[in-house]
């Protein structure tokens, strides 16, 4: 192919005990599937329709790279996740065919300017300057679900600066993996690397330049990095 500018550099994820990358299609997020998370923000819980926005690929943060501080916000928030790899993908996907489209499992921030998100929930106005702005995706090395499998009671944390600021389980989740891939089928042709990000629990707090972060999904992922 002869492109008249140079491609972009793929967005990739290192698989844990393996020198193979993951290459990164889309990344896919939830919002308020942790019923204490929405109660915290001021939103309602609701159990039907989940609610979905996307990051680009080329916000994740890989390989516990240091994380800039984004421009244009004084209120950084730190919302840790669990995350979701695909191997496969399709539409209109049953609970079951989700479960077998699953490569395997991390564990991720989705940073959130939550002064820009406030602002434009104020005004109507879409988020995507409040999530999907650069660096906004620090993600772990990936961990193959041949190898590892997240149960109800698997721990979500997040410390900052070594002080406990956010911990949950997964069975806490409004909607579990399966219900998320399933659904998110309905609206996107989903394919092969794409990365969900499946929703934080309570407890999201800002984070300051020099901050230095670890996150886990105990037992299975972890993450550690540095705001700069």
């Amino acid at each position: 192919m002869n492109y008249i500018i140079a491609p972009p550099t793929p967005s990739s994820l290192p698989v844990a005990g393996s020198d193979q990358r993951f290459p990164v299609r889309r990344v896919f997020c939830i919002g308020r599937n942790y019923a204490e998370h929405a109660r915290e923000m001021g939103a309602a819980v609701e159990h039907g329709q989940p609610m979905f926005f996307c990051k680009p690929a080329d916000a994740v943060v890989t390989d516990d790279t240091d994380v800039p501080y984004p421009s244009a916000t004084s209120d950084l928030h730190h919302e840790v996740e669990m995350v979701v790899a695909l191997k496969a993908g399709g539409r209109d996907l049953s609970p079951s065919q989700a479960n077998e489209a699953v490569f395997g499992y991390g564990v991720g921030l989705d940073l959130t300017r939550r002064d820009l998100q406030a602002q434009a929930k104020a005004k109507g106005h879409p988020w995507d300057v409040a999530k999907a702005f650069d660096h906004s995706a620090p993600v772990s090395a990936l961990h193959p679900a041949t190898e590892v499998t997240p149960t109800a009671d698997t721990a979500l944390r997040l410390s900052v600066n070594g002080e406990l600021r956010q911990q949950g389980r997964l069975g806490d989740m409004i909607h579990d993996v399966p219900a998320i891939i399933a659904a998110l089928s309905r609206l996107f042709e989903l394919k092969p690397g794409d990365l969900i990000f499946t929703g934080t629990p309570a407890g999201v707090a800002a984070l300051q330049r020099g901050d230095r972060f670890h996150a886990e999904l105990v037992g299975i992922a972890e993450l550690d990095g540095q705001m700069v």
